[in-house]
């Protein structure tokens, strides 16, 4: 048996998160990684550039950012073999917080108690913080279908996909996953200051997104015991080649209808709908979701501690 880094990996971040008195104090590492990304932007996406000298930018610095990320993360890798027996834990705490299951669970859990005790306003404001759209006009479906499809789509992105990598490359493939996809976040748009720089990061984020997204969406169906149909029919309706899978799979699990027309800056987007159900969503119907979720990261617990086991 090998050493359980992934699965300790995740207890302690259930367990512990990252809590704030630390972030306060040091910040978070995805913090580091948008500084660079922000300041390779400044300096490299110049609007008076040509669309192929902007792309290049963009690729070198992604190079760049993997190659910092990713070296720092293999020598923490060396320093922890040379501490002995025990490395393997050292490396476990030094993954954990690369992993989100509980924050994610605990900004998805604020919106939903906010419209249990009917606070649409508070409730807005605790969805603004994990998604992207405009929120401000957001009613309690709207804001509770947000909810989801961010509790859906970064079930990959916070927790699957970083544990893929882990269990793949150790601490610099979980570390360059997350470099890379901060990188997305903050500059791998379409608007046009963003397509041409941003290029790189949206591709590398894709690439190592295809296989993480489809096993979640795999995994949402198995410990829901449905949604099979839906995945298979819809997940290709998001414009995302990845985030349509995880969240399919949690509308067709749960009765919903997701994603549909959303507003980005006063511009709405006419998404197609994914899923069959023609209910509004509310409170109830976030706790159903976290409740999968749950189960969901309960599963990966058990398959990283059978690669564990089976190594």
């Amino acid at each position: 048996m090998a050493e359980p880094v992934a699965l300790v990996a995740l207890a302690v971040e259930a367990a512990v998160g990252w809590p704030t008195a630390v972030y306060a104090r040091i910040g978070h590492p995805v913090g580091a990684f948008a500084a660079i990304i922000a300041a390779g932007e400044a300096a490299w996406n110049r609007p008076f550039w040509s669309f192929a000298v902007r792309r290049a930018a963009g690729v070198l610095v992604m190079l760049g950012l993997i190659a910092i990320v990713g070296g720092g993360a293999f020598a923490l890798q060396r320093a922890a073999a040379l501490t002995g027996a025990w490395g393997w834990l050292v490396c476990a705490l030094l993954a954990a917080p690369g992993l989100a299951q509980r924050s994610l669970f605990d900004h998805v859990r604020a919106v939903q108690i906010a419209l249990r005790n009917d606070d649409l306003d508070t409730a807005r404001r605790a969805v603004a913080m994990i998604v992207g759209r405009d929120t401000h006009a957001l009613d309690t479906a709207g804001v509770a279908r947000a909810a989801i499809e961010s509790l859906a789509e970064s079930f990959c992105d916070a927790v699957a996909a970083p544990l893929f990598w882990l269990l793949v490359a150790g601490l610099p493939g979980l570390w360059v996953y997350k470099a890379v996809n901060t990188a997305d976040s903050l500059v791998g748009h379409r608007e046009p200051r963003w397509r041409a720089f941003g290029w790189a990061a949206a591709r590398t984020d894709d690439s190592l997104n295809l296989i993480p997204a489809r096993l979640g969406g795999v995994l949402l169906c198995v410990v829901g015991a449905r949604g099979w149909r839906v995945l298979w029919r819809d997940a290709g309706k998001h414009a995302s080649p990845n985030a349509g899978w995880t969240e399919a799979a949690m509308a067709g699990a749960l009765g919903l209808s997701l994603a549909g027309p959303i507003a980005y800056d006063t511009v709405v987007a006419l998404k197609p709908w994914i899923g069959d159900g023609r209910r509004e969503a509310d409170a109830r119907d976030i706790g159903r979701a976290l409740a999968l979720y749950v189960r969901a990261c309960l599963a990966l617990w058990l398959i990283a501690g059978g690669v564990a086991w089976l190594l």
